[in-house]
């Protein structure tokens, strides 16, 4: 038992230890025209236009049980950021590589922005895979390139890792768990609006 406790501590230690490698190497390919602009991007604020259209197709396409969808999406975002920020950051502690003592000096930073103190897992990366596979699975059918949505958050990701805040564990495991709690709620969404629909059927019969 205490080998197996020893080997998996081993093998934590090399999976972290990638994590970081890789981290230096994607993190080192910066430019002074794009940090103004990868600082823009990690900003919810700077996407407003893209989900106020993004509200207005769902209403487009599914009228007034566009609100169940909304919901839905609300729910997801809840979920995926209470899982990563207000659950895991605190219980791993997981420096950023931004406030890690051994990369001072290594990691490239954009205007003194170093985010939080914890970064395991990305609240960003949960977030938007969270809500871009939720978009894509209710408008895939009226729209052929709703896949696009993906590009969003995979930018919106790679942002972090560029601006020296998350390792690309955090952005990976962030990920899924959007992955996850955007599929689930969609299927609640999904019987939530039949269910609506049957009642409001039921009740235009009578």
């Amino acid at each position: 038992f205490l080998n197996r406790i020893a080997y998996l501590a081993s093998m934590l230690e090399h999976v972290q230890a990638f994590d970081e490698r890789l981290f230096l190497f994607l993190n080192q390919f910066h430019s002074p025209t794009l940090d103004p602009v990868m600082l823009l991007i990690t900003r919810t604020e700077f996407w407003i236009p893209l989900f106020a259209y993004l509200l207005y197709l769902i209403f487009k396409v599914h009228g007034k049980s566009g609100w169940f969808a909304l919901a839905g999406i609300t729910i997801t975002i809840i979920l995926a950021d209470q899982i990563t920020s207000g659950l895991m950051k605190p219980y791993f502690e997981r420096l950023r590589p931004s406030h890690e003592p051994t990369l001072e000096g290594i990691v490239h930073l954009v205007d003194g922005y170093r985010g939080g103190l914890y970064g395991f897992a990305s609240g960003h990366a949960a977030n938007t895979f969270g809500v871009a596979l939720f978009v894509f699975l209710l408008l895939r059918r009226s729209f052929r390139f709703a896949w696009i949505i993906f590009l969003w958050a995979g930018v919106m990701s790679y942002s972090r890792i560029y601006l020296g805040v998350h390792y690309p564990g955090d952005v990976v495991v962030g990920m899924s768990i959007g992955l996850g709690f955007g599929f689930a709620s969609f299927r609640v969404y999904q019987e939530a609006k039949n269910a609506w629909l049957r009642k409001r059927a039921q009740a235009n019969r009578e």
